[in-house]
């Protein structure tokens, strides 16, 4: 009983020091510490709960470091608001995430959103490096609030909503998939509702776009053979991210823009924009409980690689995997299967 009191006392104790009036001298070596600590309490959590912690923290250390950068700049005097994106926005983070995120401000005319912009910038670059010394490391596609191109004002954001939701093409597409699971993080949190707003209130009324995003999901192949066995890869192993989580990630996302559901985390839309479609309750329920699993069994994964402390990749070894977790992972790829036929009746495909 000690013990589980210690393993559940120990991220709080490391969060009092985050908290702690002035950043710690040591923020990297806490986030650290921080991290061996989640990795050692969310061992046997369902996948979702999991997520839902790992990311409440996450959320903590990043609002603790937006702030503070924003205390060394000189800022304009304009309303603006830090916006999670992907799998952040979506309270999904597992212990091998990159930063996802962009800047959102006021500005009344394209000529002071420019230099508003320049004002911005310099902050939110510092920013972005900060917490990639704490462990969130730079985003590949460089999409960050310190890339100009994902820095803009409401305008500028509701501009390429809008191209990309009317002229869809695989770009736009692939940006859907990581900006419309934003989430206002820090800062004026009134701006990115409005933006979320905005962004429901297109693709409802815009089915073209639906049906696109629906065939898009439908492009990540399930890997299960004819006998119902995981389809394997020369590594021997599956990609429980590309070919498990992201599946019901994709699904989710569509049927919440279908609907206008305002969630963004995946179990919350399929249980909201599910019923709203007709989904039976049954249906729901066990499409919930396998995408937990499949956060679970990736978890677990990283956690044995020692994620918290280093890197890893979406790769599992179902070999590895004791009786009972093969066919938990059998199964929870069936109940994706039936995921996307479900799109596929849905958006006619």
């Amino acid at each position: 009983m000690l013990d589980a009191q210690r393993l559940f006392q120990r991220p709080l104790e490391l969060l009092a020091e985050l908290d702690a009036p002035g950043l710690p001298d040591d923020l990297p070596g806490l986030a650290v510490r921080l991290r061996t600590a989640l990795g050692e309490m969310v061992g046997g959590m369902e996948g979702g709960a999991a997520t839902c912690l790992i990311s409440h923290f996450n959320d903590r250390l990043t609002i603790r470091l937006i702030e503070a950068t924003a205390r060394r700049h000189r800022l304009p005097p304009v309303a603006w608001c830090w916006l999670a994106l992907g799998s952040e926005g979506r309270h999904e983070q597992t212990f091998v995430s990159d930063q996802d995120n962009g800047l959102i401000f006021q500005a009344s005319s394209a000529q002071e959103a420019e230099a508003l912009r320049t004002l911005f910038l310099p902050f939110a670059q510092e920013a972005n490096q900060r917490l990639a010394e704490a462990g969130f490391t730079l985003c590949p596609g460089q999409i960050m609030a310190g890339n100009p191109a994902w820095s803009l004002s409401f305008d500028e954001w509701r501009e390429r909503f809008i191209d990309w939701v009317r002229r869809p093409d695989p770009d736009a597409l692939l940006n859907a998939s990581i900006f419309f699971d934003l989430r206002p993080l820090c800062g004026a949190e009134q701006l990115g509702e409005e933006l979320r707003t905005l962004l429901l209130s297109m693709t409802v009324a815009t089915p073209s776009f639906q049906h696109l995003m629906a065939a898009n999901a439908l492009q990540a192949e399930v890997p299960l053979n004819f006998r119902g066995e995981p389809v394997l890869d020369e590594r021997d192993e599956v990609d429980l991210k590309k070919y498990g989580s992201r599946i019901f990630v994709d699904a989710g996302r569509i049927l919440a823009l279908t609907t206008g559901t305002r969630e963004v985390n995946t179990v919350e839309r399929l249980q909201q924009a599910g019923r709203q479609v007709g989904l039976p309750t049954q249906e729901i329920a066990g499409l919930v409980a396998a995408f937990g699993q499949v956060l679970r069994l990736r978890l677990a994964q990283q956690v044995a690689a020692g994620v918290p402390l280093g890197l890893a990749g979406s790769g599992l070894k179902p070999a590895v995997l004791h009786e009972m977790d093969q066919a938990i992972l059998r199964e929870a790829l069936k109940q994706a299967r039936r995921l996307q036929q479900r799109l596929k009746l849905n958006y006619s495909l």
